[in-house]
């Protein structure tokens, strides 16, 4: 009996897979890691080589990828750092809060 592979693994192999090479290949060029994430993704996606085609597959791993680099950016915090820049962080809050408002 065979186990189907669910589509979304698929999708996320194949990522990883064409994303070794293309990260290789620019870290040679002395290019940032994420020049290639982002190479990557427009060679994998639905516009050159159509290997991932699923916009829900596509919208599921953006969101992860988001919720992956909210928690790496909250695990950077320190309440000691955020206490000392309170000010600035709800004067820049405030002043967006009233900018969208505004409109």
């Amino acid at each position: 009996m065979l186990l189907s592979i669910p589509s979304i693994l698929t999708d996320v192999v194949v990522i990883l897979a064409l994303a070794i090479p293309v990260i290789l290949v620019l870290y040679k060029m002395r290019l940032p890691s994420i020049v290639g994430f982002l190479v990557t993704g427009v060679i994998a996606g639905p516009y050159v080589l159509k290997l991932v085609t699923s916009q829900e597959h596509i919208d599921i791993l953006a969101e992860i990828g988001v919720i992956l680099l909210l928690f790496t950016i909250g695990m950077e915090f320190s309440l000691p750092n955020l206490l000392r820049i309170k000010k600035a962080v709800f004067l820049a809050g405030s002043l967006k809060t009233l900018k969208e408002y505004g409109k």
